[in-house]
């Protein structure tokens, strides 16, 4: 054990399961650890460094921002904020965003906002939230009633009371589920978390048609699979449908800590002032970085690049031993291996061939490379993979 993890054991609330390296610094798609020694992050933070470690254009940002304004609150608008929310609604097609600090608190402005407007428009019962098995939507009490795995749940109840969960892919239980007392229907179009798995598209325009018949709202938890993640700028972009509501967070600055809750304008009318707030969400250096980000996405055209390298990740996976099939869409994916073996990969990666990747899954290993990475990068990393599964 190093230095670090040693003083990380002793001060720090162990909550997480840290392997035993500690970075110290990042360049593209590399880290570097504290002996020098070099990684392929192919997690990319859990899909959050979109356009690279240390990226020039977004540093220069965050750093003329801090010597020009960094905080003044939510009582008074700053110009990054401003410019931020108009960048998200030209992109996204929606109309208004609310900014908080990460993707648990945009989830939980999207619940009380959905809860708003079926209040005003359905009545003080109708506040139930459906969502999907295997979903997560974060570790605040509200995020994780909604979160589809009981497993994450057991050690907190009770939690709190209007959250449903139905079988991901069924339509009709769905349709079971959403009453005279719902609000909305929450979904991922790819349960990361829930081992990188993609909703079907007519499935997805399915959910939209019966929200729209019974009334109640569509909300798209966007934080791992937006900001371009899927090879579009949201991922529901290219399946043929729109959300209500929709969240995102983790890529939208880089790495700094930010989220979004965006809506239609008729949807984000129902919170009236005082309904909601925050101190930090939307501050100028987080905004500043965001938006050199959506610059960078846009200019080096990350997008196409996003969809060409998933093409060559996937290919390069599927063709591995030990490899039963990739799943997920864009720079999201998950190598499905044939034996349950995925932390023994991931150990192996990281600790003999300098491979960043993470176990979703028992039998699971996701990619969320940066949107950044290059052809060469990508043929390395399936490289250093087959080298892991070879070792397991």
């Amino acid at each position: 054990m190093n230095d670090v993890s040693a003083r990380e054991a002793r001060f720090v609330m162990q909550t997480y399961g840290r392997f035993d390296v500690t970075f110290v610094r990042g360049e593209g798609s590399w880290l570097e650890d504290s002996d020098g020694a070099r990684y392929l992050d192919c997690l990319g933070g859990l899909a959050v460094t979109a356009v690279g470690h240390a990226n020039p254009r977004v540093a220069a940002a965050a750093c003329e921002q801090l010597t020009t304004l960094v905080h003044v609150s939510n009582l008074y608008a700053t110009v990054p904020m401003v410019d931020l929310a108009e960048r998200l609604v030209e992109l996204s097609g929606l109309d208004r965003v609310f900014f908080c600090n990460d993707g648990a608190t945009a989830n939980e402005a999207a619940i009380k906002l959905a809860r708003r407007w079926s209040q005003a428009h359905k009545g003080p019962d109708a506040y139930q939230i459906v969502s999907l098995d295997a979903s997560f939507h974060g570790r605040t009490l509200a995020t994780l009633a909604a979160t589809g795995q009981p497993e994450k749940q057991a050690t907190f109840q009770p939690l709190p009371p209007g959250f449903r969960q139905v079988p991901a892919g069924d339509l009709e239980a769905v349709a079971e589920a959403v009453g005279p007392e719902t609000a909305a229907v929450l979904v991922e179009t790819i349960q990361g978390e829930g081992g990188v798995v993609s909703l079907d598209a007519g499935y997805l325009q399915g959910l939209r048609r019966l929200c729209d018949e019974r009334g109640v709202l569509l909300i798209v938890d966007d934080v791992q699979a937006g900001i371009g993640r899927t090879g579009d700028w949201f991922s529901w972009q290219s399946l043929g449908f729109a959300p209500d509501i929709a969240t995102v967070a983790k890529a939208l600055a880089n790495g700094l800590p930010i989220g979004a809750c965006l809506a239609t304008d008729e949807v984000a009318a129902a919170f009236r002032r005082g309904d909601h707030a925050t101190t930090f969400g939307g501050g100028p250096v987080v905004c500043r970085a965001a938006l050199a980000v959506l610059d960078e996405i846009e200019e080096r055209d990350l997008l196409g690049n996003c969809r060409d390298r998933s093409d060559q990740l996937r290919a390069g996976l599927e063709t591995l031993g030990g490899v039963m099939s990739v799943r997920g869409r864009g720079l999201l994916l998950a190598a499905v291996l044939e034996r349950p073996n995925a932390a023994a990969v991931v150990e192996a990666a990281l600790a003999e061939h300098r491979l960043v990747v993470n176990a979703v899954r028992p039998d699971a290993v996701r990619f969320a490379p940066p949107l950044s990475i290059s052809a060469d990068e990508v043929d390395e990393a399936v490289r250093r993979f087959a080298a892991a599964l070879g070792d397991r």
